[in-house]
């Protein structure tokens, strides 16, 4: 019974155990959609900045090709002996349909307007321009872009400039070919790319000079953020990905990046961690809800089954013992007497031990019955038990109704002096009770008691032994009852 006792507590255990192992495995596969969301926020900006990157390129190099002809042009004395108009026509045409251009002018080596692509040549000088001072005083610089800078021929207009250097023939500066090309481009090309709620996208200087970032700002335009972590990691490789917290707006992001090879610029895309969760962490919140529902379901069915197992065998359990319990003294029954004694007979013989056995009578029990009433009676027999009961100590003792008024006691391993013992002390616990019993010669509920004991051999019955005892009380009846009598057995090695 404690084994299955057990198993009910193994029952509650295993399904908290069970419980816990799918909430692990749930938690493991929700942990491993966050790293999947993340990888493919990843490989999104990653893309969403090649494409921009691609955009850049190519468009920048169409203009610088246009910037390398208006060059050559102006080194062909043909080409500038054309009328204005002519020579705009031919050093410009390349150019001249280009949707995000703005000015497109040649600046002599004082930086005024020598030549100017618009239909209405404009004056002007921008000899204090670092995209003109940049060339003047370096004749190696190439391509050059400039940061942002608000126009001054086209009302503000925040642009950047393309430029390069045009030389005389002996290598002197000569001026400045110069593209505008205006910050819509890259603020239309930016909005067409779709990055969450909170992602943002940003063309910068090598230098840490915002160029564009979306969403669009006025006041960003143009600010050095050289000294952001975020930028000091974009300098510091060619191309990457890191999460950090942007200075700008202190919303954290996802930041993918990459260095042009042959601008000095960077283009960086950057989705809010928000954004990359917001569909897992919905997902999650769904099936974490359903996991843990089902878990803790799992563990209160675990529960009710094991409660509902432990009242079944404690129900069994209760029935046993009714089984074997007489209902009215709480002692064993002769069904489970019958047990009792074989299992002591034969622990007996394999040990050569003294087996004793008491026949407990309640002396004129019937006269007491027809005189009190059978209530009284079982109030009787239910005071004998428990004197019974309290008089055998010992684990192995024990004590069964035999039938009516007859109680036996099974003493094993207990020599004649012992079993005399208990029986005197039985026999004086009833008499004690000093229950009135006008039809006993003692006055009182008395018992009378025989007793035999008996080393058995191998060949020897119980029943010689529970014979010699009820012998015993019958001779304890007819000579005066309310004593104790001791077998004098015949058989092989008796104890007398």
């Amino acid at each position: 019974m404690r084994h299955q006792f057990a198993a009910s507590h193994l029952i509650v255990y295993g399904g908290g155990v069970i419980a816990l192992i799918m909430v692990c495995l749930c938690a493991t596969v929700l942990y491993q959609g966050r790293a999947d969301a993340l990888d493919r926020a990843r490989e999104t900006s990653r893309n969403v900045a090649l494409i921009a990157e691609r955009d850049i390129e190519r468009n920048f190099e169409l203009y610088d090709l246009s910037l390398q002809a208006v060059v050559e042009g102006m080194s062909e004395p043909d080409v500038m002996a054309l009328p204005p108009h002519l020579i705009r026509a031919v050093l410009f045409d390349r150019a001249a349909t280009a949707k995000y251009l703005g000015s497109m002018l040649v600046l002599d080596a004082s930086g005024n307007i020598l030549i100017d692509a618009s239909d209405k040549p404009r004056k002007g000088n921008f000899a204090d321009r670092k995209y003109f001072t940049v060339h003047r005083d370096n004749p190696n610089i190439g391509l050059y872009i400039s940061d942002p800078y608000q126009s001054k021929l086209r009302d503000g207009e925040p642009s950047i400039a393309l430029t390069r250097r045009l030389s005389h023939p002996d290598g002197s500066f000569a001026g400045i070919v110069l593209f505008a090309v205006n910050l819509e481009y890259f603020h239309n090309l930016f909005a067409g790319l779709s990055l969450g709620p909170h992602g943002s996208i940003a063309l910068i200087g090598k230098n840490g000079i915002m160029v564009m970032r979306q969403p669009y700002e006025a006041r960003i335009i143009g600010r050095d953020i050289s000294q952001a972590s975020t930028f000091r990691q974009f300098a510091s490789e060619a191309e990457g990905s890191f999460s950090e917290t942007a200075s700008i707006d202190g919303v954290r992001r996802l930041y993918s990046f990459k260095n042009f090879p042959d601008l000095p610029l960077i283009i960086m895309v950057a989705e809010a961690e928000q954004d990359v969760y917001a569909a897992w962490r919905k997902r999650t919140t769904m099936i974490g809800s359903l996991m843990a529902a089902l878990g803790v379901g799992f563990v209160v069915l675990s529960f009710l089954l094991g409660v509902q197992l432990r009242r079944r065998l404690r129900a069994e359990s209760e029935l046993q013992v009714l089984a074997r319990t007489d209902g009215l003294t709480g002692l064993h029954n002769r069904r489970t007497l019958g047990e009792i004694l074989d299992h002591e007979w034969r622990r007996a013989k394999r040990a050569r031990s003294v087996f004793s056995l008491l026949f407990v009578d309640l002396d004129r029990f019937k006269a007491y019955n027809d005189t009190y009433g059978h209530q009284a009676g079982d109030d009787v027999l239910a005071a004998a038990a428990q004197c019974i009961g309290e008089n055998i100590r010992r684990p192995g003792d024990s004590a069964a109704r035999y039938g009516g008024e007859e109680f036996v006691v099974v003493l094993p391993n207990t020599p004649p002096a012992g079993a005399s013992l208990i029986a005197e002390k039985i026999r004086v616990a009833i008499s004690e009770l000093g229950i009135e019993h006008t039809g006993s010669e003692h006055g009182r509920v008395t018992a009378s008691i025989g007793m035999a004991s008996w080393t058995p051999n191998q060949g020897d019955d119980v029943t010689a032994v529970i014979k010699a005892a009820d012998e015993a009380l019958y001779n304890a009846k007819a000579t005066g009852r309310n004593k104790v009598s001791r077998a004098r057995m015949e058989c092989a090695d008796p104890v007398t």
